[in-house]
């Protein structure tokens, strides 16, 4: 070939070949001038790290009400991410309204109605109905799911703020394009909890008056468990992260998502600063330079209040082993798993990773690290101070220690009840809820939210403790316990509960994602196939990633179960 004359492209125009004419601009969406420099001002001084990237979607959030596409260019500009990466975040998680060219903006302001089963049972599809005619246009009104706050349903969310025991006037009175959330003043101030010992027994860790295999075997021979759900050993997972080579980190989980879960909430709230030293005390058994707490975006006024208090543990000089990270979730429930929370703080997409490797071994940013509950980490104050015979002293039922349970539905006096481990749910209604509601007759009760199953009132002799109610098909969790009543439907109750798992599946796993669209599809329409049902929920839980799809159809099952008789009724509803 004579390469000094390369022979031309014939007759359609185009440049000869290896000659392309070039490119006036890159590829792909191109930034507007406008767009990024609001996003510039937003960000500040601010990193421009790839871990923050989901704060960075919030401040657009909330600022805008929404996120355009003309943003979310020139955030990935601004940070040096593809637009894949940053579109990717943004439409994963449910409270960033990402809206496409051409797309019509959401309305200034947006109202969220809980219909997890505590608030659906409270009469949350009324709002649903009532709420847009008594708004209007400009007000949008939306489904949501579990907020934390079962034992005051229904609950609404009016931008960040929250409504307990919803109606609607006390909602329009909320719904203005400027309802913002302000922290909460807690029930144990800072100066309050250092005027009671407060911090006093990190101190003296610091100072090599406490040595760090003496706090493990403490919390060891308390029993003091994961209390977020899995309950695994809490001074056996210390030992596992500090065998790690270092460097290491520590992530707190603060992100209960699960229906009916609200002890998290309950004991920030309470004493903020009793959970602060344990999280500081942990990290420092495990040698961890930093950590970082995830709290979902459902508590809003939390997070803001733990911002103060740290702010004020910082001045004081009490981080000075660890530095502290406050994150905040976005409307994500599958990252409460372990794994997905890390992808999170990473500024990822919630996914779960596969095991091995172990979050102990490869977790936050590649790093050995430690995750705990906050309720976990809220006792270690208390054990260490008054010893493990001080914990193991309590208990029923051949059971030790005791155990926070989140109470909500048909009782007299719902909220978090500190029980003995191994009460049953008839002692703790009895004794600790002031019994059932008026003119509710005990039915049915979920002893670990929704994913713990559902057991008959006949049932609620049993211990409730870890590992005393697998041989059901159920398990206590993170002990969110729903109390039902003949007015509820079962087939309605587990309707409910796999649509929620449809709605926060990751979709990274077909068995999961699939399968609870199809399994609340086939429940809808009924008459419920127990032979179709039963081998959809074999595959889910047999072939799923992680336990939000191994334990979605727990529910289903116990129907199949314990109330076959309700199989041949029409579905119900509230």
């Amino acid at each position: 070939m004579n390469i000094q004359n390369p022979p031309k492209v014939g007759g359609n125009g185009a440049a000869p070949q290896g000659r392309r004419k070039a490119r006036r601009t890159p590829k792909g969406r191109q930034v507007d001038p406008v767009a990024a420099a609001d996003v510039a001002a937003l960000l500040g001084d601010r990193p421009r790290r790839r871990d923050l990237l989901i704060e960075h979607l919030h401040l657009i959030q909330d600022k805008y009400g929404h996120i355009s596409s003309a943003h979310l260019a020139a955030l990935a500009a601004e940070m040096k991410l593809s637009q894949t990466e940053v579109y990717e975040v943004a439409t994963f998680y449910a409270h960033f309204d990402v809206v496409k060219e051409g797309e019509t903006p959401p309305p200034p302001v947006t109202v969220r109605v809980c219909d997890s089963l505590s608030c659906a049972m409270a009469g949350a599809d009324r709002l649903l109905n009532d709420l847009p005619k008594l708004l209007g246009s400009g007000v949008r009104v939306v489904r949501a799911p579990c907020m934390g706050a079962c034992d005051r349903a229904p609950v609404c969310a009016v931008g960040h703020v929250q409504v307990m025991k919803a109606d609607g006037e006390a909602v329009k009175k909320l719904a203005t394009p400027h309802t913002h959330a302000h922290a909460i003043r807690p029930g144990t101030g800072f100066d309050a909890y250092r005027a009671n010992g407060g911090y006093k027994l990190f101190e003296e860790a610091l100072a090599g008056k406490r040595s760090r295999d003496e706090l493990i075997k403490i919390v060891s021979d308390a029993g003091l468990r994961g209390l977020g759900g899995a309950g695994f050993p809490t001074g056996r997972k210390w030992t596992f992260v500090r065998a790690e080579k270092g460097p290491r980190l520590m992530a707190v989980n603060a992100d209960e998502g699960e229906p009916g879960t609200f002890k998290d909430r309950h004991y920030l709230g309470l004493d903020p600063h009793r959970f602060l030293e344990g999280m500081l005390i942990a990290g420092w058994v495990v040698e961890a330079a930093e950590v970082y707490i995830y709290i979902r975006d459902e508590y809003p006024e939390l997070r803001l209040m733990l911002l103060e208090e740290i702010a004020k543990l910082e001045a004081a000089g009490l981080n000075s082993y660890t530095k502290i990270h406050l994150r905040r979730g976005a409307g994500a429930y599958i990252c409460g798993e372990e794994s997905a929370m890390i992808e999170s703080i990473e500024g990822k997409r919630g996914l779960p990773r596969h095991r091995p490797p172990y979050v102990a071994q490869v977790g936050l940013f590649g790093r050995p690290t430690l995750e705990q509950n906050v309720e976990t980490l809220y006792w270690i104050r208390d054990i260490i101070e008054k010893g493990a015979e001080w914990a193991t002293s309590q208990g029923r039922h051949d059971r030790k220690g005791f155990r926070s349970f989140s109470v909500s539905g048909r009782v007299k006096n719902p909220g978090v009840k500190l029980a003995p481990a191994g009460i049953t749910m008839r002692e703790l209604i009895d004794e600790y809820c002031g019994g059932m509601a008026e003119g509710e007759t005990f039915k049915a009760y979920l002893p670990g939210g929704a994913s713990g199953g559902i057991l008959p009132a006949s049932m609620a002799d049993e211990p409730m403790d870890f590992g005393t109610l697998e041989k059901h098909g159920c398990f206590v969790g993170s002990h969110a316990v729903v109390i039902l009543s003949e007015k509820d439907d079962m087939k309605a109750v587990a309707l409910n509960l796999m649509r929620f798992f449809e709605d926060e599946s990751c979709g990274q796993c077909t068995p999961c994602r699939v399968g609870s669209e199809k399994a609340a599809k086939l429940m809808e329409q009924g008459p419920w196939d127990e032979a179709l049902l039963t081998e959809l929920s074999t595959l889910m839980r047999d072939a799923s990633i992680c336990g939000l799809g191994q334990a979605a159809p727990n529910p289903l099952l116990c129907v199949l179960k314990f109330f076959p008789e309700e199989l041949t009724k029409p579905l119900g509803h509230w």
